[in-house]
């Protein structure tokens, strides 16, 4: 079978990862928890995940009755690095709703156009309508962190971003837009590992890009940009939720919970919700990288 990327991601497992990195992932099994200090060792038992599930999808309708009802207007930003969870979170939080209330925003490479305009003013035309929920799969945090790290904007055009975010997301607020901002922490072993299984899937090499391949080289880059974007954006006006994302079950439910506490809508049933798990779901502090000293052997 033809690898994408001339294997690019088996031959940084083989030849480059530290030593450390490549253990942690062979003498592992396959449901094991490969990051130190993910508070479980285990992955989630499917019949639990199922059960907790299946009356999170029912608020979740009810939650979509009440935004067509009232003309609520929601923005869920799901942020992460790559292979974090975030397109297996969002299938889930609207497998059972209607697409024209509940669109995904994933927006390609901005065009030369684009490149020329206002930062934000792209991400603008897909903002909600009354009565509309927008699950954006990246967002315009691309400025704080992907694009420095590969050099896609300069340090005074991402300065200028931070500069300018606090206003922007403010007046979402003020119009009256529910914002909620997700940030899927996965550690590095992890990470590895969800790369190497899309390798070899035929039905998910599409998933993999240049960005993924060349990023696996850039972890501590990464974290960098990640530490600073969380602490100039965690505001009281569009405060971050940060969920570690090691067991993608419990990910899953942690990211509907929390967008299902904190909207308040129709038929609401607390108790069959149940409260984020404290210890995969908090605010910045809370992320962990699992892979900071990747440069030990």
């Amino acid at each position: 079978m033809d690898l994408p990327f001339d294997a690019a991601i088996s031959h940084f497992y083989r030849k480059e990862a530290p030593n450390w990195l490549r253990e942690a992932i062979e003498g592992a099994d396959k449901h094991a928890i490969l990051a130190r200090d993910y508070p479980y060792r285990e992955r989630l038992k499917r019949k639990l995940y199922d059960a907790h599930m299946e009356a999170l999808q029912i608020q979740l309708a009810r939650l979509q009755a009440d935004v067509k009802e009232t003309g609520k207007r929601i923005v869920v930003v799901f942020e992460g690095r790559d292979a974090s969870g975030k397109g297996g979170t969002i299938s889930a939080m609207r497998e059972n709703l209607n697409p024209r209330v509940a669109n995904v925003v994933a927006l390609a490479k901005p065009s030369d156009r684009e490149a020329t305009q206002w930062y934000f003013q792209r991400y603008i035309d897909w903002l909600p309508a009354a009565g509309e929920i927008a699950l954006f799969d990246r967002s315009w945090y691309n400025r704080g962190v992907v694009e420095p790290v590969f050099g896609f904007c300069t340090p005074a055009q991402r300065e200028h971003f931070f500069c300018q975010l606090p206003s922007f997301e403010e007046m979402l607020v003020e119009e009256g837009i529910i914002v909620v901002k997700l940030w899927l922490n996965v550690g590095r072993a992890e990470q590895l590992r969800r790369f190497l299984a899309r390798e070899q899937d035929p039905l998910k090499q599409w998933k993999l890009s240049w960005i993924d391949i060349e990023g696996l080289k850039k972890w501590d880059e990464y974290t960098e940009a990640i530490e600073e974007t969380l602490a100039r954006s965690h505001s009281f006006a569009a405060p971050w939720t940060v969920i570690r994302s090691d067991d993608k079950r419990r990910a899953r439910l942690a990211a509907i919970q929390t967008l299902l506490v904190k909207v308040d809508f129709k038929g609401r049933d607390l108790k069959a919700i149940g409260a984020p798990d404290p210890a995969i779901c908090g605010g910045p502090g809370l992320r962990s990288d699992d892979g900071r000293d990747s440069g030990r052997e």
